[in-house]
C-alpha cells in the first residue's frame, strides 16, 4: 500500500502526459503530413544548409532563410511552372476543330462496328445502332475522364487544404533547418531510452527517407523515358510533353498508366490495333514493372531492408496515406525492423548482424 502511494503520483502524471499528448495530436492531425514533409525536406537539404551556414559566418537565421528561398526558386517554382506549361501545351496539342472531331468520331464508331463479325441488323437489335453506339462510347469516355479527375482531386482533398499545407510545410522547414539539431537533442533528453539506441533510430529514419526519395525519383525518370521512347517509336506527337507527364505521374499511386492507358484506348478507337497491343504490352510488361524491380533494389540497398519489405511497405503506405505513403511506408517499415532488432539484442538472444552472418 505504501509503495502504491509513492508510485501513484508518477502513474497519474504519466497518464496526464499521455492524455495531453493524444489531445494535442488530435488537434493538429490535419497538419501532420505538412509537419512530416517539413522534416523530410529538412533532412534532404540539411547538408546544403550547413554549407550556407559556414559561408554566412555561422548565422542560422540568414542561412535557413537562404536555403528555403533557394528550395523555392530552384525546386518548387520551376516544377510548378513546368506543370502549368504542360497543361497549356497538352490542351493545344489535343485541340481540334469541332467539325473534325464529330466527323472523325462518327467514322471511327462506324469502323468499329464494321470490324465486328456481327451483322449490323443484329447489332441494332442488341441496342448497338450507330447513334446508340456513339452515345455509349461518349458516355464511357466521359465516365473515364470523370473517374480520373475525381481520383486526382481526392489525392489532395481540395485545393485550399493543399495550398495551406504547402505554405505550412515551407514555414516549418525554416525552423527545422535552423533548430533541427536542438529538437533532436531535446527529444533524446526526453525519451526514456539509451542515447545509443535513440541515435540508431534517428539514423535509420534519416537514411530511409533519403533513400526512398532518391529511389522514387530515379524510378520516375526511368519510367518517363521508357514511356517516351515507346511513344516516339509509335509515332505519337508531342513526345517531350508525354515523357515529362509520365515522369510526374510516376510519383502518383497509379503511376504512368494515367498517360499511356488512354493512348491504348485511342489506338483501339482509331482502328490501330497493332499499336494498341504494342503499347499495352510494353506498358504492362515493361514500364509498369520498372517500379516493382528498381525501387526495392534502390531503396533496399541503402536501407538494408529486403526487397519484399520495401515493396509491401511502399504499396501499403500508398494505400493508407496516398501520395505521401511512398515515403511514410518504408520509414515505418525500417523503424519497425529496427525496434524489433534492438529489442532482440537488448532483451533477447539476438546477436549482432555480423554474428548472424558468420
Amino acid at each position: 500500500m505504501k509503495k502504491l502511494k509513492l508510485n501513484l503520483p508518477k502513474f497519474f502524471f504519466l497518464f496526464l502526459v499521455l492524455l495531453v499528448t493524444a489531445g494535442f495530436l488530435e488537434i493538429i492531425q490535419d497538419f501532420l503530413l505538412a509537419i512530416f514533409w517539413g522534416v523530410v525536406l529538412a533532412i534532404l537539404f540539411r547538408s546544403s544548409y550547413l554549407k550556407i551556414l559556414e559561408k554566412t559566418g555561422n548565422k542560422p537565421n540568414l542561412s535557413a532563410g537562404i536555403t528555403v528561398t533557394l528550395i523555392i526558386l530552384l525546386g518548387i517554382l520551376p516544377i510548378t511552372g513546368a506543370v502549368l506549361a504542360l497543361v497549356y501545351q497538352v490542351d493545344d496539342l489535343i485541340e481540334v476543330p469541332d467539325d473534325k472531331i464529330d466527323k472523325s468520331f462518327d467514322d471511327r464508331v462506324e469502323e468499329m462496328r464494321d470490324q465486328l463479325p456481327i451483322e449490323k441488323s443484329t447489332l441494332k437489335a442488341l441496342g448497338f445502332g450507330k447513334k446508340k453506339t456513339r452515345k455509349k462510347v461518349e458516355k464511357a469516355i466521359e465516365n473515364l475522364v470523370d473517374t480520373m479527375i475525381n481520383y486526382v482531386f481526392s489525392l489532395t482533398q481540395n485545393i485550399f487544404s493543399f495550398v495551406g499545407n504547402f505554405f505550412l510545410t515551407i514555414y516549418l522547414l525554416y525552423f527545422f533547418l535552423r533548430d533541427g539539431h536542438l529538437m533532436i537533442r531535446d527529444l533524446m533528453m526526453i525519451i526514456p531510452m539509451d542515447d545509443k539506441l535513440e541515435r540508431e533510430l534517428f539514423f535509420r529514419f534519416e537514411s530511409v527517407t533519403k533513400a526512398t526519395i532518391r529511389g522514387s525519383l530515379v524510378v520516375a525518370v526511368c519510367q518517363g523515358f521508357a514511356g517516351g521512347l515507346i511513344f516516339w517509336i509509335l509515332g505519337i506527337e508531342g513526345v517531350a510533353i508525354w515523357t515529362i507527364l509520365m515522369v510526374l505521374t510516376s510519383l502518383l499511386p497509379v503511376g504512368s498508366a494515367l498517360v499511356w492507358v488512354p493512348w491504348v484506348c485511342v489506338f483501339f478507337v482509331n482502328g490501330e490495333i497493332a499499336k494498341a497491343f504494342i503499347l499495352l504490352f510494353v506498358g504492362t510488361a515493361f514500364i509498369g514493372l520498372i517500379d516493382n524491380i528498381l525501387q526495392p533494389r534502390l531503396v533496399g540497398k541503402n536501407t538494408k531492408m529486403p526487397d519484399y519489405m520495401i515493396l509491401l511497405s511502399t504499396l501499403g503506405g500508398l494505400a493508407y496515406f496516398g501520395l505521401s505513403g511512398f515515403v511514410i511506408g518504408p520509414v515505418f517499415a525500417a523503424l519497425f525492423i529496427s525496434c524489433w532488432q534492438i529489442m532482440g539484442k537488448k532483451y533477447g538472444n539476438l546477436g549482432t548482424s555480423e554474428d548472424i552472418t558468420d
